[in-house]
């Protein structure tokens, strides 16, 4: 059975960084792809960026390219993303999330995004 588990997550003023980290047990092909997504109070869960385990390749939306790189260690049993020169409108729960398809499990339906930890609260203001 898969098992993500977030951490990292606080509260930062804008312009900070953070690095959350999602560790992986009880990995099979259904985690091949692993992305983070996160929702922001009133909005829809997004992806914002995966990665592909077997290789390392790597996708992110637009709005965040350039300032959150998604990255896994050597095992390969924890993914992090490193978000730099955050704004207030990074402030959500990100998420880590695990499925079998690299880049559909950052699309977040049912088939393509089976697995789920249970979020990490960033929060960033002056």
């Amino acid at each position: 059975q898969v098992q993500l588990v977030e951490s990292g997550g606080g509260s930062v003023q804008p312009g900070g960084s953070l690095r959350l980290s999602c560790a992986v047990s009880g990995a099979t092909s259904s985690t091949n792809c692993m992305a983070w997504f996160r929702q922001a109070p009133g909005k829809e869960r997004e992806g914002v960026a995966g990665i592909y385990r077997g290789d390392g390749r790597t996708h992110y939306v637009y709005s965040v390219r350039g300032r959150f790189t998604i990255s896994q260690d050597n095992s390969q049993s924890t993914v992090f993303l490193q978000i730099d020169s955050l704004r207030p409108e990074d402030t959500a729960i990100y998420y880590c999330e695990a499925g079998p398809r690299f880049p559909l499990c950052m699309l977040g339906t049912r088939a393509e995004s089976p697995n789920w930890g249970q979020g990490t609260q960033v929060t960033v203001s002056p």
